[in-house]
């Protein structure tokens, strides 16, 4: 029997946006304005033109610092993808396909937990990290949202509607 990987996480997100396909990827293709509409998205640094080291934090108090590099940046197939090392190690991508006069983002990412203290916490913790992930995607929909309607404030309001978090 196989035992089960602890730090190991896969998670799906789709979001129905009231926005074209064009206006999403744009606002999803560039990584440095996250912090402007994605509160949990503290910091964004960019180490050269495909990579860059973030800094993020939802409610849980912890920080996690990652270097992402680009992948796969598909405009005409809705994709973008990334490799991620650091706090967590894995990929993430977002895959945008219209849906009516708006669009519907699915996120998907597979990752294993590197940083020393949250391992630990692996097994007590599992619950409350994919909380954490869960409202990080639920307030990164929101402040994308209101972004792409011209509004900036960041995903504070309080609807769920076209949000889903799955842990898969």
């Amino acid at each position: 029997m196989k035992r089960k990987d602890w730090t190991y996480y896969r998670f799906r997100s789709l979001w129905v946006l009231d926005a074209p396909l064009d206006d999403v990827y744009g606002a999803l293709a560039d990584p440095e304005g996250y912090p402007r509409w994605w509160p949990q998205v503290r910091e964004v640094t960019p180490v050269d033109g495909h990579s860059g080291v973030l800094r993020i934090r939802s409610v849980l108090p912890y920080d996690l610092v990652l270097t992402a590099r680009e992948v796969r940046r598909d405009r005409a197939a809705g994709v973008l993808e990334i490799a991620m090392t650091g706090d967590v190690d894995g990929w993430a991508r977002w895959t945008l396909v219209p849906d009516g006069s708006g669009t519907r983002a699915r996120y998907d990412q597979e990752v294993h937990v590197t940083k020393p203290s949250l391992r630990r916490l692996a097994v007590p913790g599992r619950a409350a990290f994919r909380a954490n992930h869960a409202l990080m995607m639920r307030a990164g929909r929101r402040g994308l949202a209101a972004h792409l309607r011209g509004r900036g404030d960041r995903g504070r309001d309080t609807g769920t509607a076209g949000n889903r978090n799955e842990a898969v």
